[in-house]
């Protein structure tokens, strides 16, 4: 096991939490287990940039809640990036702290302390919450927290050019020597979208689209989008003091966005960049339809390889149930391109481009055939990585909110579960999904498709994934 501190005495009084599945930077199930906090590393960043110090360490690298709880001994505070998906985490790690330090105080922000504020307030743990931004507010919080009632209205920035660059090294580290030899720390390890190490990192904050599954931009302000030129002096900056670098992968909800922004990406990232590494990046099926000139320069000329679009359903019913602004033909149109794009680059000798397609099935009022038809769409796509789930009803969207309140929701305060084939809402029949991964199907999906199509794998189980 990797020492998490050089000694058992905190070198702080303050401890950051980051939080995760216990073990998943011990004996990981998957590669995007063990990706970073990019919350946690900006704040941290920010803080010991202004001389307030904390120590870390991360549930991720503790096997049990002994070894969490041994581990927070000691402390004046505790402070918590939360998410949806790591609240059961928050809640218990809170309650821990409190046990072994009760004079202590739990400051909690987060995604989490927006979206489900109640949920929040009614655990007597947390002492400050957090809401919205926090990089403006940070500071004097965790340097004077009684100065603050216990709901924070966090300030953020008005562009991401005002952040500073995260200090990577102020991220967990695998705790496990053989994890560790090919984690490629501070930089992060690959999970088949390139070549490892691999950097992670943003240029744009809020998808500004309305889906109901989502809704991100009802919750999170705008914010300026990070300057071309600053994203690659980052890129460069890492390549140079940490890789060579593989691969990047930009996290942003939506990259596809801003014409002018990409334009400006399509000149210079290839000239300026010690490197054009390729990379994973987002976009929509009908962003792609109205600017596909552009999209095929991206492609082509910026090593732009691995396509994720949120295809979410082959069925223009279950796209409008979704709000999605997205039609079938709109689907088909990106397929078709890329496909054609990829085949012209195969004969040239190159790699072709391939789709992450993200994919949701088990969505409330989707029938029987809306999913047959997006098994066939996905059947349809020449070079494809499908990631499918099951709906999740998270708070914080407008469907989520909706099914909660109706209470149909499987998903409690207590276990916001993430696991890929758990029963996450009420009156939907997962028998029929879990027989329609296993290929009981297939004969139906096959219909109107050619011989080639028809043999490709489609979805299976085991291209489930966390929602």
């Amino acid at each position: 096991m990797l020492k998490i501190f050089g000694s058992k005495a905190p070198k702080s009084n303050r401890l950051w939490l980051d939080l995760g599945d216990l073990g998943d930077l011990v004996n990981p199930a998957g590669p995007h287990e063990q990706w970073q906090d990019h919350g946690l590393g900006l704040l941290r960043t920010i803080l010991h940039q202004n001389g307030v110090m904390t120590d870390m360490f991360s549930t991720r690298q503790c096997t049990s809640w002994d070894e969490v709880r041994r581990k927070l001994e000691g402390y004046d505070m505790l402070i918590m990036n939360v998410r949806s998906y790591t609240y059961p985490s928050a809640y218990r790690a809170a309650v821990l702290f409190k046990e072994v330090n009760p004079n202590g105080i739990v400051i909690a922000g987060g995604m989490h302390a927006t979206v489900a504020l109640d949920e929040m307030l009614s655990v007597p743990q947390f002492d400050k919450i957090c809401q919205g931004p926090g990089e403006n507010t940070i500071v004097d919080l965790v340097k004077d927290p009684s100065a603050f009632p216990r709901v924070v209205l966090g300030v953020g920035a008005k562009s991401m050019d005002e952040w500073p660059m995260i200090d990577r090294t102020l991220w967990p580290k695998p705790a496990n020597w053989k994890l560790a030899r090919k984690f490629n720390w501070p930089l992060e390890p690959e999970c088949g979208w390139g070549p490892a190490p691999v950097a992670t990192l943003l240029t744009s904050r809020v998808c500004p689209w309305q889906c109901v599954f989502c809704n991100e931009s009802s919750y999170i302000p705008n914010m300026g989008r990070r300057s071309v030129d600053l994203v690659i002096d980052e890129l460069n900056f890492l390549d140079k003091t940490h890789g060579p670098l593989g691969s990047v992968v930009i996290h942003d909800s939506m990259f596809f966005q801003n014409p002018s922004w990409l334009k400006e990406w399509i000149e210079k990232y290839p000239r300026k960049a010690r490197k054009p590494w390729p990379y994973w990046a987002a976009g929509r099926a009908d962003t792609v339809r109205q600017w596909p000139d552009l999209f095929e320069a991206l492609i082509r000329e910026t090593n732009w390889t691995t396509v994720s679009i949120g295809f979410e359903s082959g069925s223009d019913r279950v796209l409008k149930l979704l709000n999605k602004e997205c039609t079938e033909e709109d689907n088909y149109f990106a397929i078709d391109l890329l496909n054609r794009i990829g085949d012209d680059m195969e004969r040239q000798g190159k790699k072709p481009p391939v789709f992450w397609s993200n994919i949701m099935l088990a969505i409330p009022g989707e029938t029987h055939e809306d999913a047959i038809k997006t098994i066939r769409m996905i059947k349809y796509m020449r070079r494809v990585m499908p990631s499918v789930s099951f709906y999740a009803p998270y708070p914080g969207s407008a469907l989520g909110n909706q099914l909660i309140a109706e209470g149909k929701s499987r998903m409690t305060k207590e276990n916001y579960h993430r696991f890929p084939d758990d029963e996450k809402v009420v009156g939907v029949d997962y028998k029929f999904y879990r027989e329609l991964l296993a290929g009981k199907f297939d004969d139906e999906v096959n219909r109107g498709l050619t011989e080639l199509q028809r043999q490709r794998a489609g979805a299976r189980s085991d291209a489930l994934a966390k929602a």
